[in-house]
């Protein structure tokens, strides 16, 4: 089984800037062969990693659901949908992608989110680490969507909504049964030492990680140029790194 580092955060935190930087160390440290899954709807981890816009599990099912006789004699629609789903895999540098998307019909999305926890499950027992980019906000977690990970990363900005944010995720984990063996907040674009606001004090991280704003990463996302691309001597990444250096990341 891979070992999953899951990023999950309020939209325009940096999750997914984050979740780019931690498949760049795992790439650059050759720890190992690595799938990225966009579990976000929005969908701009591809962009982010430098791929093109790849087949989405969203858009194989609206297709299938439209063309039922498209599936072979003989095959179950899980089993053609599996097929369509390698398939849609996108290779990257070191690395493959894989997109969730969102299905157009109605009623489709819980059957997604099924087909992505039974199918994705199989596809990432053939590599060494995966790393998931959440949907923002915590209806991933509700529809459970993401019910296990070695690391998870909760993502927030320095405001006090984005924290109050990251504090209302951490509760939910506890109040549900997901199994992360370790839960870390990061407080991205982080200007100075952020004072934390008290429900963040109130509920349990294993560590707290402050990365400060970078000019930088910014320029890369104006420009969509891809964040693995970001020079080792960026400020961001060398805190991702430590993060790396500190805790291991060790295929399991």
């Amino acid at each position: 089984m891979a070992f999953t580092i899951a990023v999950a955060g309020k939209g325009g935190s940096g999750k997914t800037t984050i979740a780019a930087l931690l498949i760049k160390t795992i790439r650059d440290n050759k720890l190992g062969t690595c799938l990225a899954i966009d579990a976000d709807p929005n969908s701009n981890l591809a962009l982010n990693l430098g791929l093109d816009s790849t087949v989405s599990i969203g858009e194989i099912i609206d297709s299938i659901a439209k063309t039922p006789k498209s599936i072979p004699v003989g095959m179950s629609k899980n089993e053609f949908i599996e097929l369509k789903v390698n398939e849609a895999l996108s290779e990257g540098n070191s690395f493959d992608l894989l997109s969730m998307g969102r299905p157009e019909g109605p009623g489709c999305y819980c059957y997604a989110n099924n087909v992505l926890r039974d199918i994705v499950g199989k596809i990432i027992k053939q590599y060494a680490f995966c790393v998931i980019d959440n949907e923002a906000g915590m209806e991933h977690l509700s529809r459970r969507t993401t019910r296990e990970a070695d690391f998870f990363i909760v993502v927030s900005d320095p405001t006090v909504v984005g924290m109050r944010s990251a504090a209302r995720i951490r509760s939910l984990i506890d109040e549900m049964d997901f199994k992360f063996k370790k839960i870390f907040l990061f407080i991205n674009k982080a200007e100075g030492n952020v004072k934390l606001i008290p429900e963040i004090e109130r509920v349990n991280f294993d560590k707290i990680y402050q990365l400060p704003f970078d000019e930088e990463l910014f320029d890369f996302s104006i420009k969509g140029k891809p964040t693995p691309d970001i020079k080792k001597t960026n400020m961001v990444f060398k805190k991702i790194e430590e993060f790396r250096q500190e805790y291991g990341f060790r295929a399991n």
